[in-house]
């Protein structure tokens, strides 16, 4: 479980460009930290992630990324 301060520190660090969204290239540049998404989001692997939870340009903001955390009760 994280807490929204949590999350939002581990969403800059994926956010490689800062362009206030993650990209499916970003997730895979870093595997540890894409693992930890994967966990707290209760979702299998970041394409399944952005398909069912991002924009259709295939990245993820901060807010659509906590209400996955906030549905799979892993946010504190």
């Amino acid at each position: 479980m994280a807490t929204e301060q949590e999350l939002q520190s581990l969403f800059n660090t994926l956010d490689i460009d800062q362009d206030g969204k993650i990209s499916i290239n970003e997730l895979f540049l870093s595997p540890g930290l894409s693992a930890i998404i994967s966990a707290e989001t209760g979702v299998s692997s970041p394409q399944e992630l952005l398909a069912m939870h991002g924009d259709k340009d295939g990245s993820i903001s901060f807010e659509e990324l906590k209400e996955v955390v906030k549905k799979a009760s892993n946010l504190t």
